[in-house]
């Protein structure tokens, strides 16, 4: 929504302390976030949210019907795969860590995304996944782009200079500087964020 010029307010709600209500709850059915409230509608999933966008602003998923069609299936791919990335590498802007473990799961996951993007750089000539307009797929792959930043993760030169392009980008750069000042821990987050490496620099304040 910022890269498309979408005007928003945003809203931030941590996460609740261990035995606290989950505020989640007051607003999201699922207790999940993102949640998007617009026009008197509550969108409660981020693929369910971006769809909303795109039937009410243009140029959120390609014009083209085969880039479209490429884009949707890879957000699809994204919104419910790559649980061993998910998991082994949980989201953490602040840090970097250097894994010393990356077990074929693992891996796996790395080697698909990598593929993917060189898959659809190369079919609809870039700069973004799905030709010259930033848009949704790009956005669903922006937390894999802090998880490359954060975790070192080997890609291709082709995928590496995606990585840069995006974190280039005003919006990712504000998401980034916004998460480095922010104060709240979760300890079981923090132990999982190193479970398979170690910590080699924190910038969080």
């Amino acid at each position: 929504m910022q890269v498309r010029g979408i005007a928003f307010d945003e809203v931030l709600v941590p996460f609740g302390v261990e035995g606290q209500f989950n505020k989640f709850k007051e607003f999201s059915p699922t207790s999940k976030v993102p949640c998007l409230e617009a026009d008197g509608l509550l969108i409660w999933d981020s693929l369910a949210i971006c769809e909303y966008l795109a039937e009410t602003y243009s140029g959120c998923w390609p014009v083209d019907s085969a880039a479209r069609a490429w884009a949707r299936s890879a957000a699809a791919e994204m919104h419910s795969g790559f649980q061993a990335l998910r998991s082994q590498c949980p989201m953490n802007c602040g840090i970097r860590v250097t894994l010393q473990k990356i077990d074929g799961t693992l891996r796996a996951d790395v080697d698909r995304i990598d593929a993917l993007w060189q898959d659809g750089l190369t079919r609809f000539g870039g700069p973004y996944l799905a030709g010259k307009e930033y848009g949704i797929i790009d956005a669903f792959f922006a937390p894999v782009i802090f998880r490359a930043q954060s975790y070192g993760l080997r890609l291709s030169q082709s995928s590496q200079s995606y990585v840069d392009r995006l974190l280039s980008l005003p919006s990712m750069q504000r998401w980034y500087t916004d998460a480095l000042i922010e104060t709240w821990r979760k300890p079981e987050y923090e132990q999982a964020a190193v479970a398979n490496g170690i910590i080699a620099h924190d910038f969080r304040v």
